[in-house]
């Protein structure tokens, strides 16, 4: 025991000190790889580096990933936020809160169209920031809605995190699109239900729009959803298409793109630089990833010729942990990474260690992917390596830790539909058991 845990410490420490230099992760995660796999083992390093990464990036399932990033890209490029905002200011004038709601629907929405948690942000707050700033409404709150309501991206399917976390535990990616889906609709139910409560106790600093009479409000709300029905529909038919068994998420994301590009081009924002700038973007994101997928992959092996995973899963095993103890304790774990590490980081880096004693412990795989997302979701506010407080830093130029106070009370959300879950994990399990298919 005393042997795994020096070779850990060791190991950790190599991947700290590598990461502060600045040096690309996936650099990193085969370096220390190599280093872990010549002092503490005498396995071949170069025929095991080899197949592993060429194992890890001839992966199917890894398909899907640059597809649903370029079909955000497209709709990224298109007028899809304009859209958003214009469609669904009608439907929540009369709300608590007004258009404050727009940043939360118009996030979740987007979400389902993106997978990632910074261009959400990006997109839904170009357009609602401005336009919430102009009318009135409490910067705190505008700011603390998109910042939670943007990560979203990260669990509503179709979810770039949770094709990683799937790829790296050989999990179905269609079953944890689905399971996504329920908890990521609590969240969005969760921050409006705030938001009612906020506005109701702060009547004062929620500005009054304009009188409207009950047929020009009905007109305006026919108008909106006739702006904002394509993106739903094209989000329904990805995510109907999983979930009847009709398409795999691969299928499934070409269909998406092929959507999404004849969506711009009825918009009019389809242009050749727009495709190519779509395209470039979309395969910069996707290399990356996959570089990082693939470092993590010998990472995952190299630690099995360590044996630091098994020992430790044995170890926790010896301290009689029930599930509830071991989910609190990884929940404090990936919230301190949070603090200093992206989500994709968390994932491929805890994966090898954690997963043998989540196993182990009788914890289902699809609903710990849920639960792992959702304390991601959380980092992503969190200071002082919060994607999300970037850009909206960049954006608005406030002060990070400011952004993050505003954002915390939905920080706070997230930690209470995280209880939730635990509580209730029928709410991440229940739909994925109705699939037809694995």
């Amino acid at each position: 025991m005393e042997a795994q845990v020096w070779m850990l410490v060791t190991v950790a420490v190599a991947l700290l000190v590598l990461l502060a230099t600045g040096l690309w992760v996936a650099l990193a995660l085969v370096a220390v790889s190599v280093l872990a796999m010549t002092v503490f083992t005498g396995a071949p390093v170069g025929q095991v580096m080899a197949t592993t990464i060429w194992g890890a990036a001839n992966s199917w399932a890894l398909a899907a990933l640059p597809l649903f990033i370029w079909m955000g890209e497209i709709l990224f490029r298109s007028r899809l936020s304009q859209d958003l905002f214009e469609g669904l200011s009608p439907w929540l004038s009369r709300l608590p809160g007004r258009l404050l709601h727009v940043n939360i629907l118009g996030s979740g929405i987007f979400a389902a169209v993106s997978g990632s948690s910074a261009a959400t942000c990006a997109t839904v707050g170009k357009m609602s920031l401005p336009e919430l700033k102009k009318r009135g409404y409490s910067s705190n709150m505008a700011l603390g809605t998109l910042a939670g309501s943007a990560t979203l991206g990260l669990l509503i399917p179709p979810s770039i995190i949770l094709i990683i976390y799937g790829v790296a535990v050989e999990e179905s990616i269609a079953r944890l699109f689905i399971a996504g889906l329920v908890p990521g609709l609590l969240l969005m139910v969760l921050f409006m239900v705030y938001v009612v409560a906020w506005a109701l106790l702060n009547r004062d600093k929620v500005p009054v729009e304009p009188a409207s009479t009950a047929r020009e409000l009905w007109s305006a709300r026919m108008r909106g959803l006739r702006k904002v029905a394509p993106v739903i529909l094209l989000i329904g038919g990805v995510i109907a298409s999983i979930y009847t068994g009709l398409a795999s998420p691969t299928d499934a994301a070409a269909v998406g793109v092929t959507l999404a590009l004849l969506l711009s081009w009825a918009g009019g924002t389809l242009t050749w630089a727009t495709f190519i700038d779509g395209l470039m973007g979309a395969t910069r994101t996707s290399c990356m990833i996959a570089f990082i997928l693939a470092g993590a992959a010998f990472l995952t092996v190299a630690m099995g010729f360590t044996r630091i995973p098994a020992t430790l899963a044995a170890w926790v095993g010896t301290l009689d942990l029930s599930p509830v103890a071991l989910l609190g304790a990884l929940a404090v774990l990936f919230i301190l990474l949070g603090c200093f590490l992206d989500g994709i980081s968390i994932v491929v880096l805890t994966t090898s260690v954690v997963m043998p004693m989540v196993t182990a412990a009788g914890i289902d795989t699809i609903w710990f992917g849920i639960f792992l997302v959702l304390i991601v979701e959380m980092a992503q506010i969190t200071p002082p390596v919060g994607f999300n407080l970037f850009v909206l830093q960049g954006m608005t130029g406030r002060n990070i830790l400011q952004i993050a106070w505003a954002a915390l009370p939905f920080f706070l959300l997230m930690a209470l539909a995280l209880v939730v879950l635990v509580v209730f994990p029928g709410i991440a399990t229940w739909l994925p058991g109705q699939m037809g298919y694995g």
